[in-house]
């Protein structure tokens, strides 16, 4: 399949933060520093590794922020990168056949679906049309293109836009609604649950290339059709180490906030830096130009 040309380019040269915001955000923040620190006067390497973790929880609450703004979406990136508004039609008509095939088939179900099974539940379902030539063409060019072009520098996972979750080498997990791989991320994540208690929960684990490309059109289209933003939340769908061994986790009736700074803040997170035999898949800072997601681990 050949790539296509959808995307376009918008320039701006206003700066990410202002002085301001930025030493507001840090004051907001100084009470969880001063409490975090009488917690761990008495030990130094704990003061110095909260003390990280302070930074770090700034970071990424300042990201979410930003993403958050329209004024960031539209005027605080040097350079953004934007879906061509010849091919927005296509790209709003893909998303809401995702959302029906998920809604057809199960969200748990949707999770592993291949790029062959989701074209047969469009075409054969009654409430859904099958996928046109354009919208064929929107999802070869959004899964082969390369994100370089605005910033996301990750390893391509996948090579096709057809391959495929061997459902034989997954399992669901009880009350989560999502796969892990058998074998060693399964055994990991158990281990985690043994070492920091039940509160510990999945939220979200194996990705087909059907699923990530549903949640990263549904973050681009939160964000006005920009790819430059939304893949600093969201791999791009070739992308994604969902697809191989990575997976999600949260404390249990956190919600939303899971995928937030505000899990950094919890004492599963806490735990969770002590762990020998896991790390973050995105640090701060790192090479993927991903934001800091203490949520997403990654395998040792």
């Amino acid at each position: 399949m050949n790539r296509r040309d959808f995307l376009k380019s918008g320039t701006s040269i206003l700066s990410l933060f202002g002085t301001s915001n930025l030493m507001a955000a840090f004051s907001k923040d100084m009470g969880f520093e001063d409490f975090f620190y009488n917690i761990f006067s008495s030990n130094e390497d704990l003061n110095k590794e909260n003390n990280n973790f302070i930074k770090d929880s700034i970071t990424i609450e300042l990201d979410e922020k930003q993403i958050s703004s329209k004024s960031y979406v539209k005027k605080d990136l040097l350079t953004d990168v934007l879906i061509e508004d010849n091919v927005y039609d296509s790209f709003l008509s893909v998303r809401k056949k995702l959302n029906l095939v998920q809604r057809h088939i199960g969200y748990g179900n949707f999770n592993i679906l291949s790029f062959d099974e989701m074209l047969k539940i469009a075409k054969y379902s009654n409430n859904i049309n099958a996928f046109s030539k354009k919208e064929l063409e929107f999802l070869e060019s959004i899964f082969y293109y390369d994100p370089s072009v605005h910033g996301f520098y990750g390893e391509r996972i996948s090579e096709n836009i057809t391959d495929t979750i061997n459902k034989k080498e997954v399992k669901k997990i009880p009350h989560t609604g999502h796969y892990l791989f058998k074998g060693e991320p399964e055994k990991i994540y158990y281990q985690m649950v043994k070492d920091i208690g039940n509160s510990l929960t999945l939220t979200s684990g194996v990705r087909s290339i059907v699923k990530q490309t549903k949640l990263f059109l549904d973050k681009v289209y939160s964000v006005e059709g920009n790819l430059t933003i939304a893949s600093k939340s969201l791999a791009p769908p070739a992308y994604t180490y969902h697809s191989i061994a990575d997976f999600d986790v949260g404390k249990k009736g956190f919600g939303k906030s899971n995928f937030s700074s505000r899990f950094a803040l919890t004492d599963e997170f806490f735990k969770m830096r002590k762990l020998k035999y896991i790390d973050m898949r995105y640090t701060v800072n790192n090479k993927d130009g991903v934001r800091y997601e203490p949520w997403h681990v990654k395998i040792i």
